[in-house]
């Protein structure tokens, strides 16, 4: 076997959500344009919703390089021509590198003026992260995305403080138990966060195993 699809990692949830997560991607993100999505992780969902979202442009991205690496391995695998390789981002950088005026070295065909950052996608971040990697996502959004722009959330969520259900509550506790800073979100502290940023939120969808879809739009 090739030695980079080797380096593919695998999210067992990216089987049970992908489908439910592409139909309400199809419904709230723009016609055209470019995705650039934060945090992709194993890179399972870009390969999957990137050539089902076409025409529009899939720009994955990715602060580990193990991550990025199975992204590229990904991509090996399920070529797409509308799917970017993956580039470093991290959502708590002052300024990401979609920002600078020279493009990162791997989208080298990317034009922002053809194709401009319509939406940003965020699967599964915010809970496995600290709080400053969502402080981080919207201020992101905030800069970068153009009026009527899209940013995706989906992941479990409190709603006025409480849990959705036991499950999540027992996950949360795991998360703590790994990073003291990781845990659910509760929804009202992260529409206020995105409101600060200019951002409002849209619409809330139910998601399977107790999680949402959180749209918000510039």
């Amino acid at each position: 076997m090739n030695e980079s699809l080797d380096a593919r990692q695998y999210a067992p949830a990216t089987q049970r959500n992908r489908e439910p997560i592409l139909e309400v991607l199809l419904q709230v993100l723009p016609p055209r344009g470019t995705v650039l999505e934060v945090s992709s992780g194993t890179g399972e969902h870009a390969v999957f919703l990137a050539p089902r979202l076409h025409p529009r442009k899939w720009i994955p991205s990715d602060p580990n390089p193990v991550a990025r690496t199975s992204i590229a391995a990904w991509q090996e695998h399920c070529p797409a021509d509308n799917l970017y390789p993956p580039i470093a981002l991290d959502a708590r950088d002052p300024v990401w590198a979609v920002e600078q005026d020279e493009l990162p070295e791997p989208l080298p065909d990317m034009d922002f003026k053809r194709d401009p950052i319509v939406a940003i996608v965020n699967i599964n971040m915010i809970h496995i992260a600290p709080l400053s990697a969502c402080l981080g996502l919207m201020a992101g959004a905030g800069r970068i995305l153009p009026s009527g722009g899209i940013l995706y959330l989906y992941g479990p969520f409190k709603q006025a403080g409480k849990h959705m259900a036991p499950s999540n509550a027992d996950f949360d506790e795991s998360l703590r138990v790994q990073n003291p800073e990781w845990g659910v979100r509760d929804l009202d502290d992260v529409v206020a966060v995105a409101q600060a940023q200019h951002l409002s939120l849209v619409k809330t969808y139910a998601m399977p195993a107790n999680n949402l879809s959180v749209i918000f739009q510039a």
